[in-house]
């Protein structure tokens, strides 16, 4: 059996502005995917126990599901089968990461997948191959949607400034806690509409983008130094211009603003594409457990997080 697992990401700062040049900031997470293979002779089945989905299996040779779930959650590793030709096998997945959240849990399936897959194949693949192939794999199920910045994160791990080129900062870890709506997110949609609007107002939205992108270069200096107070105002203050831009949603709002008060965070924002998904809160002088417990009431379901974390890694090989 050979095992890999890759990390989720957060976007901390940059979301849309980042669609039009500005700069974005994103950083791995400690919530993790893996993917097992083990040799079936005869067939090729893919199976998962834990998805934060329900519990499905998939026999690609005769089509039969057993969860209308199932397709969602098993294309991008069939991707990688066809792309190394796999036969023969078994594939198992597991996942802390929720679907459609905004926290890179495709982009982490297919980074262990490749990771997984190809060392059952004997074959070594560098970091930048994987994370060359995982972004062409991801994008082509996406159709063409894909940025390469989830599975460079899944692939290399840490922080990335993100533009028109990634680059690796070397920033400690940031704890976290986040907010899961419940309610899915389309990207698509989510970003078509910004365009549409910024289409109608570039003056309004060149200025939102430009001080979004200021916040993400002023961010990571704060990160280095572990900063929360200052960190925690720059949420607040992008929180505001995302809400500005459309990509908000009551129920996004209603986390964030339990976070700010009786959670006693020191900021809290929107990450990722909004409209659904997640939000995020820097713990205050009271900790994590009173934002979870902020978030719970105000009904969402939360869970701590690390940013700055390991990449994918080998976790079996046999």
């Amino acid at each position: 059996m050979t095992t890999a697992s890759a990390p989720g990401k957060i976007i901390l700062f940059g979301e849309h502005a980042v669609v039009s040049g500005a700069i974005a900031l994103g950083g791995a997470i400690d919530l993790r995917a893996s993917v097992s293979v083990q040799d079936r002779p005869g067939s090729i089945v893919v199976t998962s126990d834990d998805l934060m989905l329900r519990g499905f299996s998939l026999d690609l040779n005769s089509g039969l599901l057993s969860s209308p779930d199932a397709a969602y959650a098993t294309r991008y590793v069939s991707a990688v089968l066809q792309e190394f030709d796999a036969h023969d096998v078994e594939v198992r997945i597991k996942s802390s990461l929720p679907a459609s959240a905004g926290l890179g849990s495709s982009a982490a399936i297919v980074v262990a997948a490749v990771m997984a897959i190809s060392r059952h194949q004997e074959s070594s693949l560098s970091l930048k191959e994987i994370a060359a192939l995982s972004f062409r794999l991801e994008k082509q199920v996406q159709d063409g949607l894909a940025s390469p910045t989830d599975t460079a994160l899944a692939t290399y791990g840490g922080y990335l400034k993100i533009s028109s080129q990634i680059l690796p900062l070397d920033l400690p870890p940031l704890e976290l806690v986040v907010g899961y709506t419940g309610v899915p997110h389309n990207t698509r949609s989510e970003v078509e509409k910004v365009q549409k609007l910024k289409k109608r107002y570039p003056d309004l939205f060149d200025h939102i983008f430009q001080a979004i992108g200021s916040i993400s270069l002023r961010a990571a200096p704060l990160i280095a130094d572990q900063n929360g107070s200052e960190l925690g105002e720059l949420m607040n203050i992008n929180h505001g211009l995302l809400e500005a831009i459309g990509v908000s949603s009551r129920e996004l709002c209603e986390l964030v603003y339990a976070c700010r008060g009786a959670g006693g965070a020191l900021g809290a924002k929107i990450t990722g594409a909004g409209g659904g998904g997640c939000m995020i809160a820097i713990p205050g002088p009271a900790g994590k457990e009173i934002l979870m417990t902020a978030i719970r009431q105000a009904g969402g379901w939360p869970f701590a997080a690390k940013m700055g974390q390991e990449g994918v890694r080998l976790e079996r090989e046999e």
